[in-house]
């Protein structure tokens, strides 16, 4: 029986896609992909004869349209977004649609930009006595945001945060944050993280927003934010020589 695939192609890097991502697109008769985010090389070995659309300029009704017919005439359809689907992939109304039609489809999931650009930076969200949570969250903009997750309300936390889709509004930003975060805190902005022209700019709270202007990154960037990007931390229990736990006794 045919099916619909959201596909998260990854951050950029064709090699970030999953083998079962890449698998499905190479076999789908039918692709629809998010546009300029997704890097054309995920579909360099799609079947000759599939049939790709760009979801840039089409509505919702329009791309349920192209699936409906799809699965009508027996064909997959591989719909390709942008690093995970299920972070701001607005792919919950198109499953939603589809289950009203008695339509299957199956979800597989990607590699984020937020986790492509701790790699680009070599940090870890998590460090021990640091910070144990990851906001990912973003500015509201001209898609509101409910009041209680403001950025200004989340900022409370200080907890590592990743930023989406609110680089251009940096001073804004910059003004939320520095309600609960030290103007010292450390702060990366990486751009197309995982592309061949990936841009990264480290900075503070304090001297960020001028960065990221003189570097001319006005889209398509995470921001990340707190104190796993410095350099102090404690070591983790999980290799410490004297912690016991199931796999391993303490050495004394």
């Amino acid at each position: 029986m045919a099916k619909v695939y959201f596909i998260g192609a990854g951050p950029g890097d064709p090699e970030l896609i999953t083998i079962k991502g890449y698998k499905r697109i190479k076999e789908s008769e039918v692709i629809i992909y998010a546009g300029s985010l997704v890097n054309p090389e995920v579909m360099e070995e799609k079947k000759e004869e599939a049939t790709v659309y760009n979801s840039a300029s089409m509505t919702l009704k329009e791309v349920l349209v192209v699936m409906e017919k799809a699965i009508e005439e027996g064909k997959d359809v591989a719909r390709v977004h942008t690093g995970d689907p299920s972070i701001y992939g607005a792919i919950r109304e198109q499953m939603d649609a589809l289950e009203k039609k008695g339509i299957a489809y199956e979800v597989i999931p990607g590699v984020s930009s937020f986790v492509a650009s701790a790699a680009a930076l070599k940090k870890e969200f998590t460090l021990p006595e640091v910070s144990q949570t990851v906001i990912l969250t973003r500015l509201e903009g001209r898609t509101p945001v409910p009041a209680k997750e403001s950025l200004k309300s989340l900022a409370s936390h200080r907890a590592s945060m990743a930023i989406f889709l609110s680089v251009q509004m940096i001073d804004k930003v910059v003004a939320e944050l520095m309600t609960s975060y030290s103007a010292n805190t450390p702060v990366a902005v990486v751009q197309r993280a995982s592309w061949e022209d990936q841009k990264i700019v480290e900075g503070t709270l304090e001297n960020i927003a001028e960065k990221v202007k003189e570097a001319d990154i006005k889209k398509t960037a995470q921001i990340l934010v707190g104190d796993f990007l410095g350099d102090e931390y404690a070591l983790s229990k999980l290799y410490d020589e004297g912690f016991t736990h199931e796999y391993r006794s303490a050495v004394k």
